[in-house]
């Protein structure tokens, strides 16, 4: 067995109830914040998100030139002359590759000044390979944002009417109201840290919903099962002792998580940087929002005993398991 499981206790008593509005008060200006950060200034078409050419519209172009560093400055010289909008020039690996991001002026055809721009590349440059080209037009982002925003409501929508009946409505919304506060401190994380948001990053995020449903469903079931066998204890007691029972499988379930994104982060290269850093956000958030939201917060919903009546099953009982 792994020598680390071995400091983990068997069974805990901590009081997650006694915390949770201290820490629920907490997330949400974590929330509130994260939201200011991602709609302001509410400018089209991301607002506070440093949306990628998949959402914004333009050209990507990664280029590279073996054993020779990419002279940035005359790159940009070059991209100025072609008359092209909103210039974004930068270098990555050691120096020997660059990647390039403008928007097509309007009323051209964007294929075609891809080609120019690539053409008068190679004549400044010399020798360069072109790994990477990308074209999206602007009626095209504009569909792609509106199906990636489509997709997460969409997501959070059918678990909530999954939840619903399967525990209930009111361990439904308990759940979706964890989720939302998991969706949205990473769409804060992408506005703070300005990393490039793109249907990558859309994709990451429908995974963390899909991860976090996951962890919230052991931890509503262990409690919709304390409610059958604990008929008179009260319920804070009772949401302590559920998450104390099933707080080893969520440790060692999101460690595991974070193992496999952080070597992905290190050696995944750029393009799965924020895909595996944003997982890993989500699996932190998604953890705490399980313990010290979606289970609490079934107190202010109005949780009682004919919660559990909901019929058991096989996959009732496999949730069961630490």
């Amino acid at each position: 067995m792994w020598p680390l499981i071995k400091f983990l206790p068997e069974k805990t008593n901590f009081k997650y109830v006694a915390l949770a509005p201290f820490l629920g008060g907490l997330a949400v200006l974590a929330c509130i914040a994260s939201l200011y950060l991602t709609l302001v200034p509410f400018k089209a078409p991301c607002a506070g998100l440093n949306c990628g050419v998949d959402f914004q519209g333009g050209t990507l172009i990664e280029l590279s030139s073996p054993g020779k560093t990419v002279d940035l400055g005359r790159l940009r010289s070059v991209l100025a002359d072609q008359g092209v909008g909103d210039v974004q020039v930068q270098a990555f690996g050691n120096r020997d590759a660059a990647m390039v991001k403008f928007e097509t002026p309007e009323g051209e055809n964007a294929a075609a000044i891809a080609e120019r721009v690539k053409t008068a590349i190679t004549a400044t440059l010399g020798d360069v390979t072109y790994d990477r080209t990308e074209v999206v037009g602007p009626q095209v982002s504009n569909e792609l944002l509106l199906k990636g925003v489509m997709a997460l409501l969409l997501g959070i929508g059918l678990m909530l009417i999954y939840i619903w009946f399967r525990f209930g409505l009111t361990f439904g919304l308990g759940a979706v109201i964890a989720l939302a506060h998991d969706v949205v401190l990473t769409f804060g994380l992408f506005a703070f840290t300005k990393m490039e948001f793109t249907l990558v990053a859309v994709g990451s995020i429908l995974t963390i919903i899909g991860y976090s449903i996951n962890d919230k469903i052991v931890v509503l079931d262990r409690i919709r099962e304390n409610l059958r066998k604990y008929k008179k204890m009260p319920m804070g007691d009772l949401i302590d002792l559920s998450v104390n029972e099933t707080l080893s499988r969520t440790i060692i379930t999101g460690v595991t998580g974070l193992m496999a994104l952080c070597v992905m982060a290190f050696f995944g290269g750029e393009a799965l940087f924020a895909f595996s850093v944003s997982m890993a956000f989500g699996i932190v958030v998604g953890t705490f929002s399980s313990i010290f939201v979606s289970a609490p917060i079934l107190l202010v919903l109005g949780i009682g005993r004919s919660d559990a009546a909901a019929p058991r099953s096989d996959g009732d009982r496999a949730a069961q398991l630490p």
